[in-house]
């Protein structure tokens, strides 16, 4: 791994698929230890690291990487800032924030930024994984602080009850937006309401234009706030 050489074949021996990933991380024993971690698992591979913004974007358009990793308190300027230039780029790169700060403001920008998870430093190792892999199978991920926190704060915010910016979507998007809510698949909203896969991605597509909404992550605390999900802070998740 070196800093900003291409993306090598992304399917080693055993047709194992590797996710790239890019390190965005301005404390560099931080970084050397993510790399080290990373690298311990055969699926990952570290294409890239750096400290800052810019420089994150000149390796970001050299390697194409799958997966950029990114901190937000970064020198020159934030971390939130990289999240839709990442996006713009690329909209299938997906992007995980992994830093120290829990607190609403924060968490709610990176993900109406396009963050499609939201990881605190101090998570387990299994926990990283975890989120990772969530966020690569097209899913949103956050911590398990951080949605007690964000959610909390959203449902003591939240006894308006429906915006008149919802009024803008469908019933039927209505109705996609809380099983996106619920961490369904495409293709598990797609059964449920007897639609075809395109026509649930068509839906999809349309309310986040609506709402300005960027990450599934993003859907899912825009529902709690509107209460179209249950006041309990345990989002239900898809069945397995």
């Amino acid at each position: 791994m070196a800093d900003g050489n291409p993306k090598k074949d992304s399917h080693p021996i055993g047709d194992e698929p590797t996710v790239s990933i890019v390190l965005v991380e301005d404390h560099v024993i931080l970084r050397d230890g993510l790399r080290s971690l990373l690298d311990m698992e055969a699926e990952f591979k570290v294409v890239g690291e750096t400290d800052t913004c810019d420089k994150a974007l000149d390796i970001i358009k050299e390697v194409k990487p799958d997966l950029v990793v990114t901190d937000i308190g970064l020198p020159g300027r934030s971390g939130l800032t990289l999240i839709p230039e990442i996006k713009e780029l690329d909209s299938s790169i997906r992007v995980l924030v992994l830093t120290a700060h829990c607190t609403d403001e924060y968490v709610r920008a990176a993900l109406e930024s396009g963050a499609d998870g939201y990881v605190l430093k101090d998570a387990s190792r299994a926990e990283l994984m975890t989120g990772i892999n969530t966020v690569m199978d097209g899913q949103q991920y956050l911590s398990m602080e951080v949605t007690t926190r964000v959610v909390s704060g959203y449902l003591g915010n939240s006894s308006q009850g429906k915006s008149r910016e919802t009024s803008k979507i469908t019933p039927r998007e209505e109705e996609v937006l809380t099983l996106i809510a619920s961490a369904y698949s495409t293709k598990e909203i797609a059964n449920r309401l007897d639609l075809s896969v395109k026509t649930v991605e068509k839906h999809r597509s349309n309310l986040m234009r609506k709402l300005g909404l960027r990450s599934s992550a993003a859907v899912t605390l825009y529902a709690v706030r509107h209460n179209y999900l249950s006041a309990d802070i345990d989002i239900p998740r898809k069945p397995e």
